[in-house]
């Protein structure tokens, strides 16, 4: 077998054609405006310092730090806040008098929404046992209307250690907010951040939480109904001031690049 000559002829036409053609795209992506690589925007103020002061009638029992360079690596991320919260109004029987509440914060190129409690949940020793869509009508002050919010919620099961050992069913609450956008899924929010062509920026964040109280056999949970209803409540309180002095400002960002 003859080996291909590095000047052949055919070669040769071969090679400036794909020069053309990768010069071409270049150039067509170029003017069409479209931003391939993003740049980081940052937040407002990071996540940790939030005042909790604002959130009404939570109280913050215990602010956690990930010390383990090792999971904060896996997390992708060190802006994140991971807080206890207690809902004073609440009665001390209650399932949702404690709100276990998770926010993190990824921006540039991130990875495309690697975590959710699905999974991380499971790797935990937990088993899911089911999940769903469901929206949230979430009073907001200052706005005539009740903001529309999609989150998951996931239900897993866990053997208790007591010698009954019967399962406890609990649930787990998330939403994305993808470049200015609320969205209700991971697919969702991927499918937002791919469809970011013309900014030069790109983020999005994920607002995680769970309900649970004490009772005298330990860690009691919400139904599904008392989920809803104090959820509502929880991010009536917790978005206002997320979006006031936290997420950036995507419409400024982007008028004064041009985009």
């Amino acid at each position: 077998m003859k080996k291909l000559h590095a000047f052949q002829p055919a070669f040769v036409v071969c090679a400036i054609l794909l020069a053309v053609s990768a010069g071409t795209k270049s150039v067509v992506i170029q003017a069409l405006g479209v931003q391939l690589t993003k740049l980081p925007i940052p937040l407002k103020k990071p996540l940790d310092q939030m005042d909790d002061k604002k959130l009404v009638s939570y109280e913050v029992r215990e602010k956690q730090t990930i010390a383990n360079r090792d999971i904060l690596e896996s997390l992708g991320t060190e802006q994140y806040l991971q807080w206890t919260l207690e809902d004073k109004d609440a009665a001390a029987e209650s399932p949702t008098r404690y709100c276990s509440l998770f926010i993190t914060y990824y921006t540039g190129n991130p990875d495309m929404v690697p975590h959710v409690p699905d999974e991380c949940y499971v790797g935990g020793g937990n088993t899911r046992l089911k999940g769903e869509t469901l929206t949230v009508e979430v009073p907001w002050p200052g706005r005539e209307k009740p903001v529309s919010v999609a989150m998951q919620q996931v239900w897993f099961g866990r053997k208790t250690q007591s010698i009954l050992d019967t399962e406890n069913q609990f649930s787990v609450q998330y939403f994305f907010k993808a470049n200015d956008k609320f969205c209700g899924s991971r697919t969702e929010t991927r499918a937002v951040l791919g469809k970011n062509f013309y900014s030069k920026y790109s983020y999005f964040a994920k607002v995680e939480w769970k309900f649970f109280g004490t009772g005298y056999a330990g860690l009691i949970y919400p139904t599904r109904e008392q989920t809803l209803e104090a959820s509502r409540k929880l991010l009536s309180a917790v978005l206002p001031i997320l979006e006031e002095d936290h997420w950036p400002d995507w419409k400024t960002a982007n008028q004064k690049t041009g985009n």
